[in-house]
């Protein structure tokens, strides 16, 4: 594979080239050239779109697909597709499968059902059996098969003991553990945030209290235990301040937050729409601003697109029995940089390796090339024709974005399109 980028402007604030325009010459997976102006060898694909822009790979740190057992949501080879396609060289899966991924066979099946693709996939295995949160699963068995990290998908552990434990059994092999951040005692029967709009549309309440508590709960836990810690998908004010506030004291301790608790508030739910039926569900104005501001102020660790693929039939009903999740990894981008800008969406989406034990990848001669191709200037309205996955049920649907992914090169394998929207 040869390839060279023509006239890309590079966004990487840790290159000596950031900022610069300049062509990028890819010769078997290796950049081996970067200069004002390259000379390819004979054969080499020349790829040059309109306003082309170039980055380190972006990392998603939460993904769901349905194989094994629910390919009809979204199987392996699609949806690595669907991630190239949106950008992303590497996507964490979580567990959200059937059986769920608890084993080092398990784990072992995800990697190998992911090779040949320019999207790496690193396994999130599950931190109980069954992710039923009774026993602890095999981690070190994972840990050894690739597991990258350990966590229940949208399951609170519920036993303190059992994250005490697995906080104290993991730091002995330096794995990390996911607690997701819900009290399901206190969330009940909530299908939305509770708020006045739940009031007025009469839909049981999930209180930000269910979230708060069972964060300060692990945060406690994490000083105790020692050990490393990752929330997913924070979504009020007051957790992203235990979180800041536990960083202070030197925790090790990291967070997310999925796009769309920062794109939405929970007003658009007026029309009992499930697209928006998400979990944590879409919060108020006031926690999203403070969302937003955590990841500025860095207290706020990474942005995921919380992509979960979920099947019509689980989503075109009632507003209460419908299934939680959006896709996201197609409109990521657009939407994150709509909100934000373009380049620090960029460097949003670029980092977190090194945190889930990734190598980061650099823009230099003799370096592998694992890159991400985009312009940051083009504005659409997202609509059903650019959602990739086999599923469409994406909260963006109808949202007018601003920024267009070409694709990716990583792993020597390119997949770019340059088609215009």
């Amino acid at each position: 594979m040869n390839i060279l980028l023509k006239s890309a402007r590079i966004i990487a604030p840790q290159s000596e080239y950031h900022s610069k325009s300049l062509d990028i010459l890819i010769q078997n997976g290796i950049i081996s050239d970067i200069a004002d102006t390259v000379s390819p060898p004979e054969g080499t694909e020349i790829v040059q779109p309109k306003n082309l822009h170039v980055s380190p790979g972006w990392l998603d740190t939460s993904v769901c697909f349905g194989e094994p057992g629910y390919e009809d949501r979204e199987t392996i080879t699609n949806g690595l597709k669907t991630a190239a396609k949106s950008g992303f060289t590497a996507v964490l899966v979580n567990p959200n499968t059937y059986p769920v991924a608890d084993t080092n066979a398990d784990i072992s099946f995800l990697i190998s059902r992911s090779k040949d693709h320019a999207t790496a996939l690193h396994p999130i295995g599950a931190l109980t059996a069954k992710s039923e949160s009774v026993d602890l699963a095999e981690l070190y068995d994972m840990k050894n098969a690739g597991a990258v990290a350990f966590g229940d998908y949208q399951v609170p552990v519920s036993n303190p003991n059992l994250l005490k434990i697995a906080l104290q059994y993991t730091s002995n092999f330096g794995g990390l553990v996911l607690s997701f951040p819900q009290e399901n005692r206190i969330s009940g029967k909530g299908v939305m945030n509770e708020g006045t709009t739940s009031t007025r549309l009469g839909l049981k309440g999930i209180p930000a209290l269910a979230e708060e508590l069972q964060v300060a709960r692990d945060l406690f836990l994490l000083e105790y235990t020692g050990g490393k810690l990752h929330i997913p998908t924070i979504s009020t004010a007051r957790s992203a301040e235990l979180i800041g506030n536990a960083k202070a004291k030197g925790l090790d301790v990291s967070c997310s937050v999925a796009i769309h608790n920062l794109f939405f508030t929970d007003t658009v739910l007026e029309e009992f729409d499930t697209s928006y039926k998400v979990l944590p569900p879409l919060r108020g104005q006031e926690d999203t601003a403070a969302l937003i501001e955590g990841l500025k102020n860095g207290i706020i660790d990474f942005v995921t697109s919380d992509h979960n693929p979920v099947d019509v039939e689980h989503k075109n009903v009632e507003f209460d029995h419908a299934m939680y999740g959006s896709t996201g990894l197609e409109s990521a981008f657009g939407a994150l940089a709509s909100l934000l800008g373009a380049e620090s969406a960029t460097q949003l989406l670029s980092k977190g390796r090194s945190r889930f034990g990734l190598t980061e990848h650099l823009i230099a001669r003799g370096q592998k090339a694992d890159l991400t191709l985009f312009d940051p200037d083009t504005e659409y309205t997202f609509g059903r024709e650019h959602i990739l996955s086999t599923s469409k049920n994406s909260a963006f649907n109808g949202q007018k974005l601003k920024g267009k992914v070409y694709g990716c090169i990583a792993n020597g394998i390119a997949e770019i399109n340059t088609k215009q929207q």
